[in-house]
């Protein structure tokens, strides 16, 4: 039942804008809860979070807290902006209204990680004035969600331009706790406490208190706003450190920022379409064109070539090919022109007849589509997306987008919006890190903005990017199979466990490899020519789905195991992935049906298998009573697929 403790309706609060910069304290002793006066409190519907808004009387600041299952997790931290706003230097705010609500709904997303989400929420719309004037300065809205926590800043009505040059909104610890974090988006993600946290971190990042309590933060709506990083401030606070001023002179609002916690890193991650939640619902009302699927790219760049990258995606059930970087030239010069197929001769010898390809795809129940650079997408987007559309292609990957400061995400997530006018599904690569938008845009499918394949990350790298990076949603991984890299990143089976373990609703698989079948003498990535070898266990990447109707993380060692089993149907499929020592794990089946027998092949490493792969496969049967007990050695993984019998 859900309800607010508010000690006042009306209560005094002072600003913390340009004229006044007080700061909290650092968090080298943990703020006294009796400085705190005139507090709101917004309490979740299922009684776990409690959201809690005050003023610091000793640092005349606007503070919030966070509270789960009865202990903090984020002590007294400021709120608000050094800005031009005006009427608000040293001067009182105080609350002209405050409106509260309560949402408790489900909604069904045309893919997911599950059939439907849960989303409910209790909500307060603090309306700020100034004391003065009487006139509206900004509201601050905050919600307690099951999964975790969240507040924006909103502007209401505007009579001047505003801009804003730096956020004040932080993060008190309650130690220098343990987090997980990189510098960039496709940086290494490392393990630090968070007083080294001196260059600002991606953000969501993980934060581990104690082995039975783990934190997320970060932000998601952040559509016409510069992106919010996290550095150290002090010992134990984390500040949002904005990628540029933001500036506006219409009602407008700021990202959300969230707060989540969990016994563990996976229940967190379980937990992430609390991102989804927080943006608006979705804009696109017939989502039919909107397929889901695994990706080949054509690294032949030849019309004969891309003939057999759509055989092979027939023979194995993938959806799309993709014309890859050089197509209409070079895609580093803004001179080239992607409304013409007119092959880059260092990548390939050629010819491309785009139309002959579309053709044969449609012809074999295979859609296409094509990678653009930002070199061509800055300048040509509006004239490709309706000759696209003409052409019969399906989707695009946007290429070394330009992201962080306003204007370029701005840009960004209105050409999101122009491709969907034009049916068009994307995945945008490179810089671009996911914020929930694809609820209300569904044809933004996937994303980069993560460390994948084609860094050649450790499988104890992709287990630290499983319980960070994922958390913000889909991500666009590369995988690979045959290529060399895929020894020193972790083994094979690990590869066939990515599919599982690492969402993304257009799954590229086979990033640097390529059908028998196709022109080796032509085209390639990086000098890769590695050909697909028709080993038994590629059977698992063709039955393996892109979207999940349940999701269930079993394992969750950041950077050392990662077991996480999602259903499809009547059919689950589970991926496990080992760091760097031997283990024994157990994986408990019962999440399925009872009463019901079920066949289990198993999918993992053994280097006696006398393929060039190495991959065992094992049949067996199984019901909701059993456990799978292996030894998993280092830098190995498996992979599950159950059906029933």
């Amino acid at each position: 039942m859900l309800f607010f403790r508010i000690t006042c309706l009306a209560f005094l609060f002072i600003s913390c804008s340009r004229g006044n910069q007080s700061e909290l304290q650092t968090g080298e002793k943990k703020q006294g809860s009796d400085s705190i006066k005139k507090q709101v409190v917004v309490q979740s519907p299922g009684g776990d979070y409690d959201l809690i808004l005050g003023i610091d009387s000793k640092s005349e600041s606007l503070v919030y807290a966070v509270r789960y299952q009865g202990g903090d997790i984020i002590d007294y931290s400021e709120l608000g902006f050094l800005s031009d706003i005006p009427g608000t230097e040293a001067l009182d705010l105080v609350t002209e209204e405050i409106v509260h609500r309560q949402v408790s709904s489900r909604w069904k997303p045309p893919y997911g990680t599950k059939k439907e989400y849960p989303e409910n929420y209790s909500e307060s719309l603090v309306k700020l004035h100034n004391a003065e004037t009487g006139q509206p300065v900004y509201d601050l809205r905050l919600r307690a969600y099951d999964e975790g926590v969240a507040f924006r800043y909103e502007f209401p009505k505007n009579n001047r331009k505003i801009t804003i040059e730096r956020e004040l909104t932080a993060f008190s610890l309650l130690s220098d706790a343990t987090t997980w974090t990189a510098i960039n988006s496709q940086g290494e993600i490392t393990k630090a406490p968070v007083s080294s946290l001196k260059t600002s971190g991606e953000r969501p990042i993980l934060i581990k208190y104690t082995d039975s309590l783990y934190l997320a933060i970060g932000e998601a709506a952040q559509i016409n706003y510069s992106r919010m990083k996290l550095n150290s401030h002090g010992t134990h606070k984390l500040r949002a450190d904005l990628g540029g001023t933001v500036s506006f002179d219409e009602p407008f609002v700021s990202p959300w920022r969230f707060v989540m916690a969990g016994k563990t890193a996976g229940e967190i991650l379980e937990n992430n379409y609390l991102i989804l939640n927080l943006n608006d619902p979705s804009e696109i009302g017939d989502t039919s064109w909107i397929k889901p699927g695994k990706v080949i790219r054509d690294l032949t760049l030849t019309t004969d070539g891309g003939k057999a990258y759509i055989d092979f995606a027939v023979k194995h059930n993938i959806q799309y090919v993709i014309e890859s970087a050089g197509w209409y030239g070079n895609e580093f010069t803004v001179e080239a022109d992607a409304t013409t197929a007119t092959v880059d001769p260092n990548r390939s010898t050629g010819p491309l007849d785009m139309a002959e390809v579309i053709r044969y795809g449609n012809e074999k129940g295979i859609d296409i589509m094509v990678y653009v650079n930002r070199n061509q997408l800055e300048k040509q987007l509006d004239d490709i997306l309706p000759l696209y559309r003409s052409w019969g292609i399906k989707g695009i990957k946007y290429g070394f987008v330009r992201t962080g400061d306003q204007y370029w995400t701005s840009w960004m997530h209105e050409a999101v919006r122009k491709a969907a006018d034009h049916k068009m599904v994307l995945s945008i690569h490179d810089d671009y890190r996911p914020v929930g938008y694809s609820r209300t845009y569904p044809n933004l499918m996937t994303m980069e903005g993560i460390r994948g394949d084609e860094e050649s990350p450790s499988n104890a790298h992709t287990l630290k990017t499983m319980f960070t990076r994922m958390i913000a949603g889909a991500g666009d991984n590369t995988i690979c199979y045959f290529a060399p890299r895929v020894l020193k990143m972790g083994s094979h089976a690990s590869q066939l466990a990515k599919s599982v373990c690492i969402y993304s609703p257009l799954t590229w698989l086979y990033w640097y490899d390529r059908p028998e079948t196709a022109t080796l003498e032509s085209g390639g990535a990086g000098g890769n020519k590695p050909v697909i070898r028709e080993v038994p266990e590629l059977e698992f990447f063709d039955k393996v789905p892109t979207t999940w109707d349940d999701t269930k993380v079993i394992h969750s060692q950041v950077g050392e195991l990662g077991t996480i089993a999602r259903k499809s149907g009547r059919d689950w499929f589970i991926g496990t992935i080992n760091g760097e020592t031997d283990k024994d794990i157990t994986i408990p089946l019962d999440f399925l049906e009872p009463n019901t027998n079920y066949n289990a092949t198993i999918y993992f490493d053994d280097p006696e298998i006398p393929t060039i792969t190495h991959v065992g496969i094992e049949k067996i049967t199984v019901n909701s009573a059993s456990s799978i007990k292996r030894n998993i050695k280092g830098n190995n993984g498996l992979v599950i697929h159950i059906f029933e019998k």
